[in-house]
């Protein structure tokens, strides 16, 4: 059994993204780009895992998660969308591969770019933006998480790329072996990765033909 937290607010970032906050725990150590697995404490539900990134910081006073949800669906994320301020979440084990290594291309797919929110913002808070970019994959523009933060904290080094719309300062399309030429800095090595499986064995076959070296690629293994 994890520790049991209460939840204090719950808004919509997006149609159908929750932003999350709950009390701190007196002990909870992560850092950031990493998750936990998380369940609701309801009869039924205590055991019921999915793991969501801390969108958080490790010194704030509230824990955050930002989390996509699928109403059509009968899993936690739906029960996500009936909770209110003074319910319950489990957090059970803390883990996550993510972590700042360096300057270099955020790709995000998706609820992919969690991770990245702690990060960027560890990093603004620290003065260490720097010249990080990030390339970001959705259907829609009304997907994009965090759209406006991420457009004022990198201006024109925040990439969107939309699958499902020509829109005018968009890219669209996948994001392919053209558009990581286009948006690679050689200078900056790093290369950040999360999004789902098919999104990312499609981008890293594309950036090994680009001859980025498996030891640069900072991949998520959810």
């Amino acid at each position: 059994m994890g520790q049991i937290i209460k939840i204090k607010s719950i808004v919509h970032l997006t149609h159908d993204v929750l932003r999350i906050r709950l009390e701190k725990p007196r002990i909870l150590s992560f850092h950031p780009g990493q998750a936990a697995d998380i369940s609701i404490n309801r009869p039924g539900w205590e055991d019921k895992c999915r793991a969501f990134t801390f969108t958080s910081l490790p010194d704030d006073d509230y824990l955050e998660f930002s989390i996509k949800t699928y109403p059509a669906r009968q899993d936690v994320t739906n029960q996500l969308l009936s909770l209110v301020p003074g319910d319950e979440l489990i957090i059970h084990d803390v883990f996550g591969a993510i972590a700042y290594k360096g300057e270099g291309l955020f790709i995000a797919g998706g609820a992919g770019v969690t991770p990245f929110i702690a990060i960027f913002r560890q990093l603004e808070r620290e003065g260490r933006i720097g010249k990080n970019s990030v390339l970001f994959a959705n259907k829609r523009r009304e997907d994009i998480i965090d759209d406006l933060y991420f457009s004022k904290l990198l201006g024109d080094r925040f990439i969107n790329v939309l699958s499902e719309e020509k829109l005018s300062g968009y890219e669209y399309g996948y994001i392919n072996e053209t558009l990581l030429r286009k948006y690679m800095d050689p200078k900056l090595p790093y290369i950040y990765l999360c999004g789902p499986d098919p999104m990312m064995d499609a981008i890293k076959s594309s950036l090994h033909l680009l001859g980025v070296p498996e030891s640069k690629i900072i991949q998520e293994k959810f």
